[in-house]
């Protein structure tokens, strides 16, 4: 089975408390709505204190072109995601030796909201003295799914070619997108939970010689994973493109959703593997905000503390989409999980689609 070995995250410099942007936000919309102090109360009620973001939150002040926000997420992803790299490869906390770029044979790469063509992890690899023939697989487009899928996805690398190392780099620069111009309550609510921030994880699988490498007493294995897509729900989550840049679609929707859709899909995934949301004992949530996480709980039946380590990344963190999940995870496998422990990765996103996955930690 595929093992996830280490995880490595990055942030960018600009960091912000939620009143911050709370009393700007009420700027650009106190004209549209004159219940502007009620309606920013989302803030607080999202249980975020403090994110980051790319730039400075001056510069929302003025308006900026498509292209130059997107020259801005195509520099900033690049030295964001070249840290993530680093991070992922040295961090000796999971290694007892760094591990070399020419041991990586293929990078996933992971966003939503910037476009580039070659892809980020191609401008990163003539920075950082990966082998010319390392395999690129950019996807783009799952949003909140993304860092999920991304795994998902190098899961099954690994399964075609055991000997394989893969690395999942996943990006947002969310802030990049914000529209000064867009009154919708999309925009409203997203802006109070958006966030930016990179992360990136190395998958292997179970004939690579990274296996011994590991400094970790135990670790998650990937048993399986599952990708489902709900017919006719385009406009529950995404992006609206216009000339200025990407539109916020976040539908009010989202937490009922989830409280009756997750179950059965989690019921019907761990089925095929003779388990029960019971036999769950770590719970890898991808934080989308406070309500999300408490639909989680109430939809699965989860147990008091499980989603402890979600909320805190919201907390401090905020909901930086596909990265998100991987900084959780990247938490979970700090603690001292012991040997044989299920755990269950779940993140939502455009589609609306979900993607799980069942790990189970391995000595």
């Amino acid at each position: 089975m595929t093992q996830i070995l280490s995880v490595g995250t990055s942030l960018p410099l600009h960091r912000v408390t939620q009143d911050e942007v709370m009393a700007f936000v009420g700027g650009f919309f106190r004209e549209s709505y004159p219940d502007i102090d009620r309606l920013l109360k989302v803030f607080h009620n999202g249980q975020i204190e403090s994110r980051y973001l790319a730039v400075p939150l001056e510069w929302f002040h003025s308006k900026h072109s498509l292209q130059e926000k997107n020259d801005l997420y195509i520099r900033i992803s690049v030295e964001l995601g070249i840290e993530a790299i680093q991070e992922c490869l040295m961090d000796l906390w999971f290694w007892k030796k760094e591990i070399d770029y020419e041991d990586i044979d293929a990078i996933f790469y992971v966003s939503t909201t910037g476009f580039s063509t070659p892809s980020i992890e191609a401008k990163i690899m003539n920075v950082l003295p990966f082998s010319p023939h390392t395999k690129r697989v950019p996807i783009w487009g799952l949003g909140c799914a993304g860092g999920a899928a991304g795994l998902s996805r190098a899961h099954e690398y690994c399964l075609a070619h055991p000997k394989a190392n893969v690395l999942v780099l996943s990006e947002e620069l969310c802030s990049l997108t914000f529209q000064p111009g867009d009154l919708s309550k999309s925009n409203l609510i997203g802006t109070s939970l958006f966030a930016d921030g990179a992360a990136c994880a190395l998958l292997s699988g179970d004939e690579s010689p990274l296996l011994n490498r590991s400094n970790l007493e135990s670790r998650p294995q990937i048993r399986g994973t599952q990708s489902t897509l709900m017919p006719d729900s385009e406009d529950v989550m995404g992006w609206d493109i216009k000339d200025e840049g990407l539109y916020v679609v976040f539908s009010k929707s989202i937490p009922g959703i989830v409280e009756n859709w997750l179950k059965p899909n989690v019921e019907e995934f761990l089925t095929g593997y003779e388990l029960g949301s019971r036999d769950i004992s770590h719970f890898i949530a991808h934080p989308g905000g406070r309500k999300v996480l408490e639909a989680y709980e109430k939809s699965l039946s989860l147990p008091a503390g499980m989603t402890d380590l979600s909320r805190k990344m919201l907390e401090n963190f905020g909901n930086m989409s596909s990265p998100t999940v991987l900084f959780v995870l990247k938490e979970h496998m700090k603690q001292r999980i012991s040997e044989g422990d299920y755990g269950l990765a779940a993140a939502l996103g455009p589609g609306f689609s979900s993607e799980l996955l069942l790990l189970e930690w391995t000595g």
